[in-house]
C-alpha cells in the first residue's frame, strides 16, 4: 500500500505508572488462569471417556479458542505495561488485527453452534444422537474456523488498502479495526460503513440466533418439566453467562460508525480477557459431570 507509517504507539489502558504495575499483576494472573484453566478442560474431555458427547467435544474447542483469542493480546499488553515507549511495527499490527478477528469470529460461530446442540438436546431428544454425530460436530466445528478465516480476511484487506500517512497514536491496548482505520489519510466512510456491516451483523445475528434457540429451549422446558430437562436448563444459564459477556460488547463496538468513545478500550477488556477467564470457571464449577471429572484426573496425577 501507499502507507509511510511504519510503527504505531499503543496509548494502553492509562499512562499513570502505579497503575500500570497493578494492571499489570492483574492481567497478568487472569492470563495464567485463562491458560490453566481452559488447558485444565482440555485435558479432562480428552482424557475422560464419559465426557464424550457432543457438548463437551464443542465445549474442549471453546477453550482451545479461548485460549488463542486471549494470546493474541494479552502477551503484547503484559509486555507493553512494563516499557516506556509502547511501540508495535505496522506488519506486527495488522498481523494481531487479522488473529484477532480469526479467532474472535469463530468464536462467535461455535458459541452459535453450542447453541444449536442444546436446542437439539432438548427440543428433538429422539433425534440427538443422529444429528448431532461426530462427523456433523467435526464440519460444524470446521465450518466455524472457516467462517472466522473468510471474515477475517476482508477486515485485513479493507484495512491495508489504506494509506496512513500521519498520526499512529492508537488509544487501545491492542491493534483493532476501528483505532486503526481512523488514522488512515484518506476518507473512510464507506470502508468504515463495510467493516462495520461485516463486524456488526456477524455479531447481531449471531446473537439473535442464539436468543431464538433459547427461546425454544423455555418454551420446550415449560411444557415437559423433567429432571433432565433442568439439569439441561442449567447447562444453558452458564452458556448464556458466556454468550452476554462475548456478543454484547462485541455488538457495542462493531454495530455503529467507529467514532471515538473513552470507555471503548475498557469495553475491549470483556471479551478479550474477562469472556475466556469466565468460561473454565463456569463450566466446571456448575457441571457435576466436569467437576467430577476433573477431581478424577487430579487424584491420578497426585498418585
Amino acid at each position: 500500500n501507499f502507507s509511510r507509517v511504519t510503527e504505531f504507539i499503543l496509548l494502553g489502558l492509562s499512562d499513570t505508572r502505579e497503575l500500570q504495575v497493578l494492571s499489570f499483576t492483574f492481567f497478568f494472573l487472569a492470563y495464567a488462569m485463562v491458560l490453566l484453566g481452559n488447558l485444565l478442560i482440555i485435558v479432562t474431555v480428552r482424557t475422560d471417556p464419559k465426557l464424550s458427547s457432543p457438548m463437551y467435544f464443542l465445549l474442549c474447542n471453546l477453550s482451545f479458542i479461548d485460549i488463542c483469542c486471549t494470546s493474541v493480546t494479552s502477551p503484547r499488553m503484559l509486555v507493553d505495561l512494563l516499557s516506556q515507549r509502547k511501540a508495535i511495527a505496522f506488519e506486527d499490527c495488522i498481523a494481531q488485527l487479522f488473529f484477532l478477528h480469526f479467532v474472535g469470529a469463530s468464536e462467535m460461530f461455535l458459541l452459535t453452534v453450542m447453541a444449536y446442540d442444546r436446542y437439539t438436546a432438548i427440543c428433538k431428544p429422539l433425534h440427538y444422537t443422529a444429528i448431532m454425530s461426530r462427523q456433523a460436530c467435526w464440519v460444524l466445528v470446521s465450518s466455524c474456523w472457516v467462517g472466522g478465516f473468510l471474515h477475517s480476511i476482508v477486515q485485513t484487506l479493507l484495512t491495508i488498502q489504506l494509506p496512513f500517512c500521519g498520526p499512529n497514536k492508537i488509544d487501545n491496548y491492542f491493534c483493532d479495526v476501528p483505532p486503526v482505520i481512523r488514522l488512515a489519510c484518506t476518507d473512510i466512510y464507506v470502508t468504515e460503513w463495510l467493516m462495520a456491516s461485516n463486524s456488526g451483523l456477524i455479531s447481531l445475528v449471531c446473537f439473535l440466533v442464539l436468543v431464538t434457540s433459547y427461546t425454544f429451549i423455555l418454551v420446550t422446558i415449560r411444557v415437559r418439566l423433567t429432571e433432565g430437562h433442568w439439569k439441561a436448563l442449567s447447562t444453558c444459564a452458564s452458556h448464556v453467562m458466556v454468550v452476554t459477556l462475548f456478543f454484547v460488547p462485541c455488538i457495542f463496538i462493531y454495530l455503529r460508525p467507529f467514532s471515538t468513545f473513552p470507555s471503548d478500550k475498557h469495553i475491549c477488556v470483556i471479551y478479550t480477557v474477562f469472556s475466556p477467564l469466565m468460561n473454565p470457571l463456569i463450566y466446571t464449577l456448575r457441571n457435576n459431570e466436569v467437576k467430577a471429572s476433573v477431581w478424577k484426573l487430579w487424584k491420578r496425577c497426585r498418585v
